[in-house]
């Protein structure tokens, strides 16, 4: 079992929960901190998974979000970890980084940066959880990730990964670069790009495409509403048979 908790606002980098922001708190504060780091030493005593993520989408955050609310994160990450491990010595803990801000497609686009500062401000990781959505990156085709696309984040200073969110988008009224075959292409890719990176795991951020007033999410999320195997109906798309394929093989 892996459990992945989110500190910030998974759909807004650059700002807190959106509920923190509602209620006019802020994880900046000692107080909200506290909080936090209860809550993640209550989940992994209660669920005791096989790996406890604890931060998502640092470098993201780094570049998006105030250092304040980075330093913030930074320090209760840390402190969380602590913590977890003072209730479960054997506890696996990981943070997230974003793929394509490593490699300098997000924000605003640039040269590979990669991930040092991260490995570095959170030095207890066990593994590196990765979150990875090249059509937002400026890959207008699968075959044109680079194959070492997750390798290289960890070349010289080895860490196990796993994918713990991610995908491409189906919906072609965005652009006509994504679509379900595509996106079926993006699978077969990307289990490639695992196995150069003998990653331990593989997680789709969802299984069905969404619709989002239904669940209550924006009309911005719509760029990760088409990201599913299935659609709504729970009809299968394409990109079904590859991710099957992929899973049909005998595990190590």
């Amino acid at each position: 079992m892996i459990v992945s908790v989110d500190a910030t606002n998974g759909l807004d980098r650059s700002s807190d929960s959106a509920p923190l922001v509602a209620a006019g708190r802020s994880l900046t504060e000692p107080a909200i901190q506290a909080l936090y780091r209860d809550y993640v030493v209550a989940m992994d005593t209660l669920l005791q998974p096989d790996y406890m993520g604890i931060a998502s989408e640092t470098n993201l955050i780094r570049a998006s979000a105030p250092p304040t609310l980075y330093a913030a994160v930074v320090q209760a990450a840390n402190s969380a970890a602590a913590d977890i491990r003072a209730h479960d010595p054997d506890a696996r803990i990981f943070t997230t980084v974003q793929v394509e801000v490593a490699w300098g497609a997000l924000p605003q686009g640039g040269g590979y940066v990669g991930v040092a500062q991260d490995r570095a401000d959170f030095a207890f990781d066990d593994a590196l959880g990765l979150s990875s959505y090249p059509y937002l990156g400026g890959f207008a085709a699968p075959d044109t990730i680079p194959i070492d696309y997750y390798s290289r984040l960890t070349l010289g200073a080895p860490i196990p990964v796993m994918v713990i969110e991610g995908g491409w988008s189906s919906d072609s009224t965005y652009t006509p670069n994504w679509n379900v075959e595509s996106q079926r292409r993006y699978i077969e890719r990307h289990a490639a790009i695992l196995d150069r990176a003998a990653a331990i795991g593989w997680f789709q951020i969802t299984f069905t495409d969404f619709d989002l007033a239904a669940i209550g999410l924006p009309p911005g999320a719509g760029i990760f509403a088409s990201l599913g195997l299935v659609d709504t109906q729970l009809r299968p798309k394409p990109a079904l048979a590859p991710w099957d394929a992929a899973f049909a093989r005998p595990r190590r």
